[in-house]
């Protein structure tokens, strides 16, 4: 029997798999610990002083963090859908770009974030794009989510969404957690920060957080598994408000550009 080979995630047309799911991720994806960007800003000085590039932005749950500190904000994005559905800020600029080639001036970001997006990135390009829109001593913070150990809705969360992930679970679990680097930042000290956090879903939550991400078909009898599974996991651990408290973990990982 021949091996099945996969593919890495930025050969998997990630500039076009979100389509159709952007108001989903929009409503449904879970936005990320105050700590966490406290984390993310420190040792940069006043946030209104700085300019951020959120790279592979999506709707900009991450983007409208930094703003809300007074950060001005480049969200770098190239899917249309996603950047239509994402919710204006004053501190927020849009620019239809990529990780590879983000279309921002030479030295002109104090920070670059990219937030649960870093895995569909090629990694060569993507960090000397990177370094090349660095200030000297500019910052680049990754961000990822993933399941909290011992929770049990999120841990069975996890397994029903798993079986329509042919192509792509597995491949970017594993890049989250431990981010594909190049140079120049493959060989920089890096920090590697873990928070707490939970979020709370209804039914209608739970499923459009599964449909959002860009594995878990919509339609089909593995989609009919889906909802059926999803209206288990909800009678078994909703409470009173008819919400399900889902345990995450945030990881952030923070590497400096060097001289």
């Amino acid at each position: 029997m021949t091996k099945r080979m996969h593919r890495k995630p930025w050969e998997l047309d990630p500039t076009s798999r979100f389509d159709n799911r952007a108001e989903l991720y929009a409503k449904y994806r879970p936005s990320y610990p105050f700590d966490a960007i406290d984390k993310v800003l420190m040792g940069l000085g006043d946030p209104h002083d700085l300019a951020a590039a959120d790279i592979g932005a999506g709707t900009g749950i991450v983007s409208r963090l930094l703003a809300e500190r007074g950060v001005n904000v480049r969200a770098v994005e190239p899917n249309g859908d996603m950047r239509a559905a994402a919710e204006s800020h004053g501190l927020i600029s849009w620019v239809e770009g990529t990780a590879e080639n983000t279309t921002l001036p030479d030295k002109s970001i104090d920070l670059v974030t990219s937030c649960q997006a870093w895995h569909w990135f090629e990694p060569v390009a993507s960090c000397a794009e990177v370094a090349r829109i660095l200030k000297p001593g500019g910052k680049l913070a990754l961000l990822w989510y993933d399941d909290k150990p011992g929770n049990e809705p999120s841990e069975r969360y996890r397994q029903i969404v798993k079986p329509g992930a042919v192509e792509t679970f597995g491949i970017h679990a594993v890049e989250q957690w431990e981010p594909t680097l190049a140079p120049p930042f493959d060989t920089v000290e890096r920090e590697e920060h873990v928070f707490d956090y939970s979020y709370r879903l209804d039914l209608e939550g739970l499923i459009g957080r599964a449909r959002s991400a860009s594995y878990v078909p919509h339609e089909g009898p593995d989609a009919e598994r889906l909802v059926e599974e999803m209206q288990h996991l909800h009678q078994r651990h909703a409470d009173s408000d008819g919400c399900v408290t889902m345990g995450l973990i945030c990881v952030v990982h923070i590497m400096h550009k060097p001289d």
